[in-house]
C-alpha cells in the first residue's frame, strides 16, 4: 500500500534559483552557507511534510516556533555557549522558519548555527587561556555541568565564569582520579587538559555545511513527529547498514585520536581479520583506491577518511599504516586489502540456555534468544540473494538448534531493542503462531491494510515468553502486541515505548524535478563531494506514512504493550517514550481484525504473578532494584558539584563506599568473593529481571504441565 503512495506522488518544483535569502549570509563573513542542493531539499522536505505524511502539518507560525525551540536545544541544550542577548537577536526568525523551509531559505537557520559555533569556539578557546590561570581548590563554590534548568547567560562575564569553573572542574577531576604518583603532577594535568580542548576545537572546525543541514533538518522533522527525520547522504547509508546488519568496507571499526583515524576494533571474519596485517591502534595515514594514487587524510574528518575505506565489495584498497607504539616518523607499512560485505554479529539474534530450578524443586532448560533489532538486508533481498541476512531466518536457525537440544521454554529478550523492519516483526511473529492476521496499518488515506502471517506450521509451540522495557518499540511492540493477544505466551518486564507509527524510507532523488537537476548540475551541485560511495544522492527521508493496530484493534501509540507481569522501572511514562514527545500522534482505536487465540492465559498470567509476587516480598535483589529505582528519581534535580578538593573527594568516597556496598549485596547473595579495597572492581553483569523473568517461565512450565 506504502509503495503505490509513494510512487503515486507527483511533485514538481523549481527552487534551485530561488526568491531573495531572510538573511544576507555574505555579511559579517559567517562561514557555513547552505548549497543550492540543501536549498532544493528542504523545499521538497517541506512539501512532503504538509502534504502526503500522516499528519499533513501546514508551515505556518505555530510550527515555526517549534522548530525554533528544537534548533535552540538541539545546538545548546546544556546552555553552556550561547548569550540571551544571542536568542533575542535570534527571535526574529521565530515565527517564519517553517514558511521559510517552503521557499528552500535556509538563511535563518544558518546564521543561528554560525553564530552558535562562533560562540562554541569562542567558549573552548577561552577555556585554554584559563588552563594556567591559578585555581584555588580550597574554596567553597559550586559548578552546574548541565544548565538546562537556568537561564541563557545574561552577559560575556557569566559565560566566562562558567568556563573558568569548568576548566577548574576538569584540572581538579584529574587530581581526584590520578594515581597517588601523579595525583600533584600539576603540569601534566595541564598538559593533558590542554590536549583535550586542542583536540575538540580542531574538530569543531571541522564542521561544514552539511552538518549544519543535518541539524537544521532534524529541528523541521522532529517539530512534525518524532519519528519522521531526514538523513543526509552519509546519516541515510549508515542507517541503511544498521537496518541490514551488515556494510561493505574492510571489518575494522575506526575513531580519530590525534588527527589521526586509529582501528579501535577489527571484526572477526573481514579482510582485516583475515589478512592479520592491521592490529589494534595502528594509524592510517594515508588511502588509495586500488592503484590509485594515496589521499594523505591526517586532519581529516572521521567521516571522510571512512568514505575512502569503504567501498564496494570485491574492489581493492590500499592503506598507508604507521603501527601501534611507533613515533609519526616511522616508515609506514602499505595493507593492501579486498573489500568484502561484513556482517555483525554482535547485533544479530543470539541465543544462550539457562538452566533454571523451579519451584517444584526441579530444574528446567531455558532458550534465551536475545534480539538486539529487527534487521533484514533490503538490497539482498530485492535481489534475491538466497542468503540474505534478516532476523526471522537467523531466529528460525536458532529455534531448531533449541529443538534439538530439548529445551523445556524459550524466552525473547526485547530490551532496548528500538525496532526495525515491520516485515520482519510479521515473520517472526509467525514463526509461533500458525497463520493468521499479526498487525493492522492504516496509511494517509485512513485505509485500514491487515498484514499477517501466511505461512502454515509453528517453529516453537512450547512454552514461550518476551521480556520487554521502555525501550522496546515499534517493531517490538507489534511482536510483543500479537503474541500476547493470541494468548501464545506472556509478557514480562515493563510498558513498551508506545511508537504505533509506521515510516517509509524515500530516496530524496525521486522527489527533486529534472529541472532542479540541471540547474544544480549548472551550478556544479548535482552530486556532493562529501557523498560516500553508493550513498543516497539527495539523502533519504524516512518519513511517517501509517499508524498500525494490534489485532485488537487498539493503538501501541503512547500506550505501548503492558506486560502480563510487570516488573518496576525508573523509566517513568512521562520523562521517557512515546508520551514524552510533544508532537507525537495521539492513541486511539480501530475496528479489531478477525483472529483465533491460541491459548487463553488470563488464569495462567494470574497464578504467575501471585508466585512471582510471593517471591519478590521475600526478594533481597527486588528491594536493591526499588531503592536504585528511588535514587534515579533523585538525580532529575539540578546537580551541582563542589569545587573543594576535600569535599568533591568525601562525595566520591562516599559515593565509591555505596557502590562497593551494593556490588557486594549482590555478590554475597550469589557466594561469590566481596569486592575488597584495594583490589579492581571485579566484573558484575548481575540482570535480576532476566533472572526472575527465567523463573518466572519455570513457574509456567510447571502450570502448563499441571
Amino acid at each position: 500500500m506504502f509503495k503505490n503512495i509513494v510512487f503515486g506522488l507527483a511533485l514538481i518544483s523549481v527552487v534551485a534559483c530561488g526568491s531573495k535569502p531572510r538573511v544576507n549570509l555574505e555579511e559579517g563573513m559567517l562561514e557555513l552557507k547552505p548549497s543550492a542542493q540543501h536549498q532544493v531539499i528542504a523545499s521538497e522536505v517541506a512539501n512532503l511534510l504538509e502534504n502526503y505524511s500522516y499528519k499533513k502539518v501546514p508551515m505556518t507560525d505555530s510550527l515555526s516556533r517549534i522548530v525554533f525551540a528544537n534548533l535552540l536545544k538541539s545546538m545548546d541544550q546544556g546552555r553552556n555557549y550561547l548569550l540571551q542577548s544571542d536568542v533575542d537577536d535570534f527571535k526574529q526568525f521565530e515565527n517564519t522558519i517553517s514558511q521559510d523551509f517552503r521557499k528552500g531559505d535556509l538563511s535563518a537557520p544558518f546564521y543561528i548555527f554560525n553564530v552558535y559555533s562562533k560562540r562554541y569556539l569562542e567558549a573552548m578557546e577561552y577555556a585554554l587561556t584559563q588552563i594556567d590561570a591559578k585555581h584555588d581548590f580550597n574554596v567553597n563554590e559550586n559548578y552546574v555541568a548541565y544548565r538546562e534548568k537556568l537561564p541563557y547567560f545574561k552577559s560575556d562575564a557569566e559565560l566566562k565564569d562558567q568556563w573558568r569553573k569548568r576548566v577548574k572542574y576538569d584540572l581538579l577531576n584529574l587530581r581526584l582520579t590520578s594515581t597517588e604518583k601523579d595525583s600533584v603532577d600539576v603540569e601534566k594535568h595541564k598538559e593533558t587538559l590542554r590536549k583535550r580542548y586542542q583536540n575538540i576545537i580542531s574538530q569543531a572546525k571541522k564542521t561544514n555545511s552539511n552538518d549544519a543541514f543535518q541539524l537544521v533538518m532534524t529541528s523541521l522533522t522532529d517539530a512534525v513527529d518524532p519519528h519522521t527525520t531526514y538523513y543526509n547522504p552519509s546519516f541515510a547509508q549508515a542507517f541503511n547498514e544498521g537496518m541490514s546488519n551488515t556494510f561493505e568496507g574492510i571489518g575494522a571499526r575506526l575513531q580519530m585520536e590525534n588527527e589521526m583515524v586509529t582501528i579501535k576494533e577489527i571484526i572477526a571474519g573481514g579482510p582485516a581479520f583475515k589478512d592479520k596485517s592491521l592490529n589494534v591502534d595502528d594509524r592510517i595515514i594515508g588511502v588509495a583506491q586500488g592503484d590509485g594514487e594515496f589521499d594523505d587524510i591526517i586532519g581529516w574528518r572521521l567521516d571522510a577518511a571512512v568514505a575512502k575505506i569503504k567501498g564496494p565489495k570485491g574492489t581493492t584498497v590500499r592503506l598507508k599504516i604507521i603501527p601501534a607504539g611507533k613515533e609519526l616518523t616511522a616508515q609506514p607499512k602499505i595493507v593492501d586489502l579486498k573489500r568484502e560485505k561484513i556482517v555483525l554479529a554482535e547485533e544479530s539474534a543470539q541465543k544462550e540456555i539457562k538452566q533454571i530450578k523451579g519451584e517444584d524443586g526441579k530444574t528446567y532448560k531455558v532458550g534465551l534468544i536475545k534480539l538486539p533489532k529487527f534487521y533484514i538486508d533490503f538490497d539482498a533481498y530485492r535481489k534475491r540473494d538466497p542468503n540474505y541476512k534478516s532476523t526471522t531466518r537467523d531466529v528460525r536457525l536458532i529455534l531448531d538448534t533449541l529443538r534439538q537440544e530439548k529445551v523445556d521454554a524459550v524466552v525473547l529478550d526485547l530490551r532496548n531493542n528500538g525496532g526495525g523492519s515491520l516485515q520482519e516483526a510479521i515473520e517472526l511473529t509467525g514463526l509461533f503462531i500458525d497463520k493468521g492476521p499479526v498487525v493492522q496499518v492504516r496509511d494517509v488515506r485512513d485505509r485500514v491494510e491487515i498484514d499477517s502471517d501466511e505461512q502454515a506450521g509453528v517453529s516453537w509451540d512450547g512454552p514461550f515468553g518476551v521480556i520487554i522495557n521502555r525501550f522496546s518499540a515499534s517493531a517490538s511492540e507489534i511482536f510483543a502486541g500479537a503474541i500476547q493477544d493470541y494468548g501464545r505466551g506472556v509478557v514480562l518486564g515493563s510498558q513498551s515505548y508506545g511508537k504505533g507509527t509506521v515510516q517509509s524510507a524515500i530516496e530524496m532523488s525521486r522527489f527533486i524535478s529534472a529541472t532542479n537537476k540541471l540547474l544544480l548540475k549548472a551550478k556544479g551541485e548535482d552530486k556532493d563531494p562529501d557523498t560516500p560511495n553508493g550513498a543516497p544522492e539527495f539523502g533519504q527521508i524516512n518519513i511517517t506514512m501509517g499508524k498500525f493496530y494490534r489485532v485488537t484493534g487498539s493503538s501501541t501509540q503512547h500506550r505501548g504493550v503492558t506486560p502480563d507481569v510487570v516488573f518496576p522501572t525508573q523509566y517513568t511514562a512521562e520523562k521517557f517514550g512515546e508520551s514524552s514527545e510533544p508532537s507525537a500522534l495521539p492513541w486511539d482505536q480501530i475496528k479489531p481484525s478477525s483472529f483465533k487465540r491460541v491459548a487463553d492465559l488470563a488464569s495462567v498470567n494470574e497464578k504467575l504473578n501471585s508466585i512471582h509476587q510471593a517471591r519478590m516480598s521475600k526478594s533481597p535483589e527486588y528491594k536493591y532494584l526499588l531503592e536504585d529505582i528511588d535514587e534515579f528519581t533523585k538525580l532529575d534535580s539540578l546537580q551541582e558539584i563542589s569545587l573543594n578538593q576535600v569535599e568533591l573527594q568525601k562525595e566520591r568516597d562516599k559515593a565509591k563506599a555505596k557502590n562497593r556496598s551494593r556490588i557486594n549485596q549482590g555478590l554475597q547473595l550469589r557466594n561469590l568473593p566481596l569486592w575488597k579495597e584495594g583490589e579492581p572492581q571485579p566484573k558484575t553483569d548481575f540482570d535480576f529481571v532476566l533472572d526472575e523473568s527465567m523463573n518466572v517461565m519455570a513457574d509456567m512450565i510447571n502450570l502448563v504441565k499441571k
